[in-house]
């Protein structure tokens, strides 16, 4: 396969992955929202092609998910696009410019926090007329629920995408869907999986405690 075909390819199966793991894994929170990992899988193929390439897969998934299993309508495609597309391509834009280990832990730091910004302003827009309430009902909840969950939520993602780039790449090189230079070399880093571990482990004792499990 040529350069291009390979990118198509690998897209697709990147985007078929994202909905996969939406359809599988998808664990009630807070409120009405939700944690899925699809966004880990789109932050990597951000890693590898660009952030114009998570933004195309976070479009393709949201859609797929608002004619298949979504009851949220517009409104839930909307929100999808805007929070998988301010983790992935922020994440994604800051790795292109740095590819390392730093530019990677930077990048989703970068991701996590203008997930969260940007949640918090369309949240204040939208879920007013979503939820049916008043808006100065859903002050608070940005700041108890909605602002948390994100935080969580980009936390788990940046963690799993840290222990999991490495692999994938390595296995998309041997099978020539990537080429070299469409990703960065090294050896996976001690340091780096013991840091995304913590993320994980601080993010999963987060939520086991406001559910009152510890």
């Amino acid at each position: 396969m040529n350069s291009r075909t390979k990118k198509i390819t690998t897209i697709g199966m990147f985007s078929a992955l994202a909905f996969v793991c939406l359809l599988v894994i998808r664990i009630p929170m807070v409120l009405f929202l939700k944690y899925e990992p699809k966004d880990v899988v789109i932050v990597i193929a951000g890693f590898i092609y660009g952030p114009l390439t998570s933004l195309l897969i976070s479009f393709i998934v949201s859609f797929i998910e608002m004619l298949t299993i979504s009851d949220t309508g517009i409104i839930g495609f909307i929100m999808n696009i805007l929070s998988t597309a301010a983790f992935a391509c922020t994440a994604a834009y800051i790795y292109k410019k740095n590819r390392t280990i730093k530019g990677a832990v930077f990048g989703l730091i970068m991701g996590v926090i203008a997930m969260s910004l940007v949640m918090l302003m369309w949240n204040y827009l939208i879920t007013p007329s979503y939820m049916g309430l008043p808006r100065s009902e859903v002050v608070p909840l940005l700041w108890s629920a909605i602002l948390p969950f994100n935080l969580i939520k980009g936390g788990l993602n940046a963690g799993l995408t840290l222990l999991l780039y490495k692999p994938v790449v390595t296995v998309l090189r041997k099978i020539s869907l990537v080429d070299q230079r469409e990703s960065s070399s090294g050896k996976i880093n001690l340091g780096v999986i013991l840091f995304a571990l913590v993320i994980l482990a601080t993010c999963v004792l987060f939520v086991l405690s406001i559910y009152g499990i510890i």
